[in-house]
């Protein structure tokens, strides 16, 4: 009875260990995209089922832009993407639209609408989760020719803040750290903030 009583502690203890591990794991991780870090690879298919990876665009400048077609101030924002990605294709921008829709069919409409000219993945809630959580949409971050995060922002935001910030990152060297640049979260307001429909679906505010 002591026998058996003393290895469901130990299995006990165990079980309570791993969680506590992986929870200071994800915690650590998400201090650490907080703090700047390279930002999280991923490999994830576009809409013609071709297989994207974060890490090879190592060298440019990368817009990453979480949405979905359901959400209202993400549909106010793609038109600027647009702009912007004609604007600087040429000096190194590469914007990736991170759907996070539930299929693709209504994002292929939605990219013949919209005119979309950049690059299109359908991500999901692990990629959510690597990004330090994504409970609203939408969510930018811009990324440094060096792989690391230079800005974040939460909820729909001005044109003209990512204009300055992708100007200033084109033009620093490839591969170097841009020290003026600090990673910030710009909380917007209610009225901007789209909910993700990961845990519910047809939420959006």
């Amino acid at each position: 009875m002591t026998r058996k009583l003393t290895l469901s502690l130990l299995a006990l203890a165990i079980c309570a260990g791993a969680f506590f591990v992986g929870r200071s794991k994800f915690r650590v991780q998400k201090m650490r995209l907080a703090d700047g870090a390279v930002a999280p690879d991923f490999t994830l298919p576009d809409l013609s089922s071709n297989r994207i990876t974060l890490s090879s665009y190592r060298g440019r400048v990368v817009l990453l832009d979480f949405w979905a077609t359901w959400c209202d101030p993400c549909r106010d924002e793609i038109p600027r993407f647009v702009e912007l990605q004609d604007k600087y294709r040429d000096r190194g921008l590469e914007i990736i639209g991170v759907s996070m829709d539930d299929s693709p069919e209504p994002v292929r409409e939605f990219q013949q609408k919209f005119k979309m000219n950049y690059t299109i993945v359908m991500g999901n809630a692990k990629l959510g989760e690597l990004y330090g959580g994504i409970l609203g949409l939408p969510a930018a971050f811009l990324i440094g020719p060096d792989g690391r995060i230079y800005s974040k922002h939460l909820g729909a935001t001005d044109a003209s803040v990512f204009d300055k910030e992708i100007e200033g990152l084109l033009r620093a060297k490839s591969g170097s750290v841009v020290s003026s640049f600090l990673l910030r979260a710009r909380l917007p307001s209610a009225a901007v903030k789209c909910r993700a429909r990961i845990l519910s679906k047809h939420s959006c505010c």
